[in-house]
């Protein structure tokens, strides 16, 4: 096996303990959606699922920034709605309550890797979640929230992923440079919730056409001080190799760059991040995680 290969950490996705479930019944389970770990590994990278340490089985000392400072980056997965209350909100209806627990693992696993000043990057979830940890509020419900005469359809259950619209690209943003000469583009659509206050220190790369929705983000100054943290609305990893679809591989290249450049610097001291990451995720993760509220 290659020693320079990159180790890349993938969020889990929860299926939480459930007694009317057959199959494991009453197990909480941990889980990645197998065509992430594979466009990650179609360009060489091993691909690793970052469990969650906490839960009433939890044994042992294993933390989340052991895992950060082995890894070489992190990629936040999509999957279940984002907490209203993660971002200072009650939520308007019962079906987007979202996943409380998994927002608290997932604002500490940002946490750990912004700490170690490792790369960082966020699909449709994982960008919402990723704005919220920095500071963002989001739509609790495009369709009903957002005020556009021509808002979108931006999840259909039967299509999924074959739902799909344009976005403008910003010229002059880094992604515009991945994609030089390329200022309109075709992406796909799987999510309901969306940016609505952009995080402080982020900027916009991507915008939905003609509803004007962020579908890209990335924190300025992204370098050594900083670290690299960028993420897409849409799912590159769905993306088909000769279709019509905006092409995914610059995206991942510029992610494995990213970390590649972040494995060849010396380490940084340990730092904290005072009120950068919402909650203290951390922190609160031990007492907080076994409820579910």
């Amino acid at each position: 096996m290659p020693a320079h290969r990159l180790k890349i950490g993938l969020s889990a996705c929860f299926s939480h303990a459930d007694p009317s479930r057959s199959l494991f019944t009453n197990k909480t389970l941990q889980y990645v959606e197998q065509s992430i770990a594979h466009w990650l590994m179609s360009a060489g990278a091993m691909v690793v699922m970052v469990p969650c340490p906490t839960g009433e089985t939890a044994r042992g000392d294993v933390k989340l920034s052991h895992y950060a400072g082995w890894l070489d980056g992190v990629v936040m997965h999509g999957g279940a709605d984002v907490w209203p209350g993660s971002y200072g909100e009650e939520p308007l209806r019962d079906a987007w309550i979202g996943d409380r627990i998994r927002d608290l693992y997932d604002l500490a696993l940002v946490e750990a890797f912004a700490q170690e000043g490792k790369p960082i990057f966020g699909v449709c979830r994982g960008l919402q979640l990723i704005n919220v940890a920095f500071g963002g509020t989001l739509y609790q419900d495009i369709a009903t929230q957002h005020d556009h005469p021509e808002t979108l359809q931006h999840r259909d259950a039967e299509t999924y992923d074959q739902n799909f619209h344009e976005i403008d690209i910003v010229q002059g943003s880094r992604l515009g440079g991945l994609y030089p000469g390329v200022q309109r583009a075709r992406v796909n659509s799987i999510h309901h919730q969306a940016v609505k206050g952009l995080a402080p220190e982020f900027d916009v790369e991507a915008w939905s056409v003609p509803d004007h929705i962020p579908e890209a983000i990335r924190r300025r100054g992204g370098g050594r001080s900083k670290g690299y943290i960028a993420a897409t609305q849409w799912h590159p990893e769905f993306l088909k190799a000769g279709g019509n679809t905006l092409d995914d591989m610059p995206l991942l290249m510029d992610f494995l760059a990213a970390c590649s450049a972040a494995k060849a610097r010396t380490p940084p001291p340990p730092r904290s991040l005072p009120g950068h990451i919402r909650d203290r995720a951390a922190r609160l993760l031990r007492q907080a995680l076994l409820t579910r509220r």
